[in-house]
């Protein structure tokens, strides 16, 4: 019959290697508490060095063209990059500094988590220069696209400026997640089942919608060098002069009043030319 352990020895080697074992954290935990001192200070100071140089060169006047976009103003919040930037800075040095804390703490675990933290702030960082470099582009292309509408006087120019910035800021989005490591696949999948469905709605209604704008439009690559202002027509029985010609009406000066007359109703009906007049 085996003898039944010696309860006493065994509580006093349990504590022995306990004592043991913090005697010699305690001395690793006052250096790593150190070295995340002088990270803390060496963090602070060079994030307060970086904050004052950007502002001086001008670095937030990149922020200020992001704070006029629509998107950002809805948010209700100002993007100063100067302390964005120092704030990056100072996390991406304590995290270096937190890393050689907790190798000297010799917790593997924790400092496999910060070894992972330091090298996903890079990636970090391009995906956020991507995405302020899309938002910038996307409000330029929105902008463009609603002049040209306005100036072909279609209907809803704003709405299809936003669509547009819409469309371009969520491939911004998707390639900014991209680069940050996160799986976009089935991100894609569904955002481009989601846009051709749009487009296809979109065209369909639109087009419906805006049907006698394009015909205008079309009527006036025929009319343009057939018509002039000054000339004297007649529509059915309506007798005037042609005071303005544009890219969907023309306005003919009928004795005290104007009548405006769309450009496919000169392909439709019988219009009679006086050169004489």
């Amino acid at each position: 019959m085996k003898e039944l352990p010696n309860v006493k020895e065994v509580l006093i080697s349990t504590l022995t290697k306990l004592i043991d074992q913090f005697a010699e954290f305690v001395p690793r935990f006052i250096f790593a508490f150190f070295i995340l001192f002088i990270g803390y200070v060496v963090a602070n100071l060079l994030a307060i060095v970086t904050k004052k140089i950007l502002e001086r060169v001008g670095f937030d006047k990149i922020g200020d063209k992001l704070n006029e976009i629509s998107i950002v103003k809805q948010l209700q919040t100002e993007v100063k990059l100067s302390q964005i930037v120092a704030k990056v800075l100072y996390y991406f040095i304590m995290l270096g500094f937190i890393t050689d804390a907790t190798k000297t703490l010799g917790i593997g675990a924790i400092t496999s988590l910060v070894e992972k933290l330091v090298n996903f702030v890079p990636q970090l960082i391009v995906a956020a220069i991507m995405l302020q470099i899309g938002v910038l582009v996307a409000e330029a292309i929105k902008n463009a696209v609603t002049s040209i509408c306005k100036s072909f006087k279609v209907p809803s120019a704003k709405l299809i400026g936003n669509i547009v910035f819409s469309f371009f800021l969520v491939i911004t989005l998707i390639s900014a997640l991209g680069q940050a490591g996160i799986n976009t696949e089935l991100l894609e999948s569904s955002f481009n089942l989601l846009i051709g469905g749009i487009i296809l709605a979109f065209a369909v209604g639109y087009g419906f919608a805006s049907r006698d704008v394009l015909a205008n439009i079309l009527s006036s690559f025929y009319t343009k060098n057939r018509f002039r202002e000054g000339q004297v027509i007649k529509v059915d029985e309506t007798k005037g002069i042609i005071t303005s010609l544009d890219n969907t009406t023309l306005t003919l000066q009928t004795g005290e009043t104007k009548t405006i007359f769309p450009l496919q109703t000169l392909q439709a009906k019988k219009v009679e030319i006086f050169e004489n007049e």
